[in-house]
């Protein structure tokens, strides 16, 4: 689709037919998302054709990031879609902070080129990507570690909060919400919010179901989003550990995907909207965005299917964040306080 060529496909999904969580301020989000992670292996233009095709086809919720390198291409596309008609308000639209932005005065500069980027006056959704201000050089390997690297500093966190709640007073962002978090990072942070996070986005699959995570989330108001709801198997190599498991192949999955006559990805989309969280996949191949929204608006799981997905967790986490660490002989878990309590420095 060319410049001005944007079109409702006729194949595609009424906006109005996909379901949508409503956050605590009583706006309303759809309950799936376009990912936009083309994770090293596509281009930002390929990304941003999937993200035409994907509003083209009914997708009304797209999640971006500075870090992912598209954010540009990304806005050609939504400039164009809302020229030929579809109105910003339809939109929702989220970005994030990245780990070298948290400084003092850097949050209102980084917002302020991912909408220049987007070619937006306001965000709906803006994140903080992760805790720690540690940046890394795009594509480096899994072993690089950042020399000025930090663990999760309380203090630093909520001097970054507080730039975030002022992007909100200024009327550039609607929502502010946390990213690979934790239940004793979250914990501190809803304590001394003034602007209280309105989602968090985790990694969410049936073989990574954080079921405590996601209660204290949905318990504290609110949303959790879901990012590889379909285990990622176009994540970057550096990603992937040889004791990774398939959601696809799992046995139960490719079950009732069978009995259905879907692809197994449909089952772990419609398992991620039944269930609460808002999946945000990522393809650039139509047939597969569209049947990812396709099936948020059709045939239901049974209880009893969700009740056999709900017992294939695995805690297989696949974004083990390793890039992160601050320490020698430090393992990933550090990063994701398992014992309950933050990792010290």
């Amino acid at each position: 689709m060319g410049e001005g060529k944007f079109t409702i496909a006729s194949d595609g999904v009424d906006p109005l037919n996909v379901p949508r969580r409503t956050l605590y301020t009583g706006a309303k989000i759809p309950a799936i998302g376009l990912g936009t992670f083309g994770s090293d292996r596509f281009s930002g233009e390929q990304v941003s054709e999937a993200v035409r095709g994907a509003i083209s086809v009914g997708y009304r919720h797209i999640d971006c990031a500075p870090v992912y390198g598209n954010e540009a291409l990304i806005g050609e596309a939504l400039h164009e879609v809302m020229r030929a008609g579809i109105k910003r308000e339809e939109l929702w639209i989220t970005s994030k902070l990245w780990n070298d932005m948290h400084g003092e005065g850097d949050v209102l500069l980084s917002c302020a080129k991912t909408l220049k980027d987007l070619r937006l006056d306001y965000l709906d959704l803006y994140l903080v990507h992760w805790p720690f201000p540690n940046s890394h050089a795009p594509g480096c390997s899994v072993d690089s570690r950042n020399p000025d690297a930090k663990p999760y500093i309380h203090e630093d966190y909520m001097e970054t909060w507080r730039q975030m709640e002022r992007l909100v007073e200024l009327g550039l962002v609607r929502h502010i919400g946390t990213s690979n978090m934790t239940i004793p990072k979250l914990k501190l942070v809803l304590r001394d919010a003034n602007i209280r996070p309105a989602c968090n986005e985790m990694e969410l699959h049936p073989h990574f179901q954080q079921p405590e995570l996601f209660q204290f989330v949905v318990e504290n108001g609110m949303v959790p989003i879901g990012f590889c709801p379909i285990g990622s198997p176009n994540r970057p190599d550096r990603d992937k550990t040889e004791t990774d498991t398939v959601d696809i192949e799992d046995p139960v999955i490719a079950k009732i995907a069978k009995r259905r006559n879907v692809h197994p990805a449909v089952i772990c989309v419609k398992w991620a909207v039944q269930r609460g969280q808002i999946p945000i996949p990522f393809s650039i191949h139509r047939k597969n965005y569209l049947s990812n929204l396709q099936c948020t608006t059709t045939d239901p799981l049974t209880e009893e299917e969700m009740q056999e997905i709900a017992g294939i967790d695995k805690n297989c986490r696949l974004i083990k964040g390793q890039v992160f660490l601050w320490k020698e002989d430090q393992s990933w878990e550090d990063l994701w306080d398992v014992n309950g309590e933050i990792t010290p420095g």
